[in-house]
């Protein structure tokens, strides 16, 4: 139970952080602003790694779990486990938010600012790269040490600071989902649901192709009982 806990508790953090940066910048009337919202992601991301990597792999991702998955690098039999701890962090992050912040329409809903497919496209393509950095830093399914930590969350605050405006740059289902439906705001969520995965998949084709196959494919880890030597094979 401990690595569910630890997911659902990251992504939980990640979430109210995050989307809490979101409000408080709508609320105030921008004092936070753009790039201080790209910064929160990014930051936050980085601190749980940090803290959680060790325990969970610090994944907080449903896209990022299957990725690792799809990599040979995470037990399928984990999946969906994982899934739900993140959904239940995220959903009580957004839950927590509305109980502070009742005036939030979207509570930082991700909604794409042109047409759906440009926000697609974005989603997909970001979060492709964020997938390549995490399997080319990560040993095994976990994300760990200061390589990932550095590299993950400035991947992730830079693609916010210049796609933000486009889709969101949510790179992340349940990060868009939670907020979502506790604001009744599900417009275009479908793009937000299926173009993270789709990105993340696609990374690790790009990975074994950059890599070869022994760089980003390896065989199935359980995060709860592999040592860190383990999963350096």
């Amino acid at each position: 139970m401990r690595p569910l806990a630890a997911e659902a508790f990251g992504t939980f953090c990640l979430v109210f952080a995050g989307t809490g940066a979101v409000v408080v910048n709508s609320a105030s009337g921008g004092t936070v602003t753009h790039v201080g919202v790209a910064l929160t992601f990014g930051l936050v991301v980085l601190a749980m790694i940090y803290a959680l990597g060790e325990v969970s792999g610090c994944h907080l991702n449903p896209a990022v779990t299957l990725g690792f998955f799809a990599a040979g690098r995470f037990a399928g039999r984990r999946v969906v486990p994982y899934v739900a701890a993140q959904f239940t962090g995220a959903l009580l992050a957004s839950a927590a938010l509305r109980l502070m912040f009742p005036d939030s329409p979207t509570l930082g809903a991700t909604l794409p600012a042109g047409g759906p497919t440009q926000s697609f496209a974005m989603e997909v393509v970001l979060t492709l790269i964020l997938m390549f950095v995490i399997l080319s830093v990560s040993t095994g399914a976990k994300e760990k040490g200061v390589l990932a930590g550095v590299a993950v969350g400035s991947v992730i605050a830079l693609e916010a600071l210049f796609a933000g405006p486009v889709s969101g740059a949510s790179m992340n289902p349940v990060r868009s989902l939670a907020p979502a439906l506790v604001s009744l705001r599900l417009d275009s969520l479908w793009v937000y649901l299926t173009a993270p995965v789709l990105g993340a998949l696609a990374a690790v084709a790009v990975c074994g192709v950059v890599h070869g196959p022994g760089g980003c494919c390896g065989p199935a880890a359980d995060p709860a009982k592999t040592s860190p030597k383990e999963t350096d094979r």
